[in-house]
């Protein structure tokens, strides 16, 4: 069964919801390898080459309350993560920025709590776009308004990012009871009636069945400006309320980056490598990734601790383990 449905991939049919799913039903090691070389192929025969993105963490300061039951990221909700308070004065984002930009790195994500109306994330692009060469992806999820949208596009942000992490009303209430998943769509339909790169994607292991995953991807196709998919895994965080749910396997996160491949053959998908665990960053490339994010240069002047996870990718093991793939680094000069 598997064999045939991944036939109609290499000839580029379309594939029904059932079979979908059934990809995603896939729990042994031999059909994996499958699913994740066919997904791979249609990545390499549009580009072989690996963006990478570094990041700036804008404030922890959120004000949504209640908290989502899995941020580690907010002030006071992990000892883990970034528990004190803080807020990159412009001179820590411009001396971030000037760094990575001299690392090679071509891109970065500057991201932050809510409660701003996108005025950081506006500030943020300012400062990225008119002092270095670097492409930004602005990632404040709802916090926006129709004038800071405008304002991105006016300053040329590349790309907002506003993940739904779910379609599935009640999870995503569940776990983000202080959000709605309205508000999120609406941004980003916004988004991509501006007509700026839309980025949103799909956290994964939470509790979402295959279906909800199937038509979380299928939904996103509604969006004109849709660029790029995040595929995060679920990694618990303690001391917050989710810190004893188990975190996603690194196989239901191959399935969902290879399917999201097969359905998505040009777009650019990204992992972060603090959700698939830094030592495993080539998994994701085998099975379709195109973007290696929250990737740190050595030099680089801020403390740093991944969403999702504490740890992070470094720039040179990240280059080592994509060049010892073949597969090509795209560095700006």
């Amino acid at each position: 069964m598997i064999e045939t449905i991944l036939k109609k991939v290499e000839n580029r049919e379309k594939l029904n919801k059932e079979e979908l799913i059934r990809l995603f039903e896939i729990d042994d090691e031999e059909n994996l390898k499958k699913l994740c070389k066919t997904a791979s192929q249609i990545r390499n025969k549009e580009s072989d080459e690996i963006k990478l993105t570094s990041t700036i963490h804008l404030t922890n300061i959120c004000q949504v309350r209640p908290r989502c039951k899995y941020c580690g990221f907010a002030t006071k909700t992990s000892s883990a993560g970034y528990y004190d308070a803080f807020y990159k004065t412009d001179d820590e984002i411009r001396d971030a920025a000037l760094c990575v930009e001299k690392s090679g790195i071509p891109r970065i994500s500057c991201s932050g709590g809510h409660g701003y109306k996108g005025k950081q994330a506006v500030n943020a692009t300012k400062i990225v776009k008119g002092e270095t060469s670097l492409e930004i992806l602005v990632n404040v999820g709802a916090d926006l308004t129709e004038e800071s949208v405008y304002e991105l596009k006016k300053y040329n942000a590349d790309t907002v990012c506003c993940n739904l992490e779910t379609i599935n009303e009640d999870l995503f209430n569940y776990i983000k009871p202080g959000e709605k998943l309205f508000d999120r769509v609406k941004i980003c339909q916004m988004v991509s009636d501006a007509g700026i790169g839309l980025s949103s994607g799909l956290l994964i292991g939470i509790g979402e069945s295959y279906e909800d995953r199937v038509n979380h991807l299928l939904f996103l196709k509604r969006f004109d400006s849709l660029e790029e998919i995040p595929i995060m895994g679920f990694n618990p965080y303690i001391n917050t309320p989710m810190e004893n749910h188990p975190p996603c396997s690194i196989e239901e996160q191959l399935k969902t980056i290879a399917i999201t491949r097969i359905l998505y053959p040009n777009i650019r998908i990204t992992v972060p490598t603090p959700t698939i665990g830094p030592k495993n960053v080539e998994l994701p490339l085998l099975a379709g990734a195109n973007n290696l994010a929250t990737v740190i240069p050595e030099d680089y002047p801020l403390t740093v601790k991944g969403v999702g996870s504490p740890d992070y990718g470094n720039l040179q093991d990240v280059i080592s383990v994509v060049e010892d793939l073949g597969l090509e680094v795209q560095l700006h000069a």
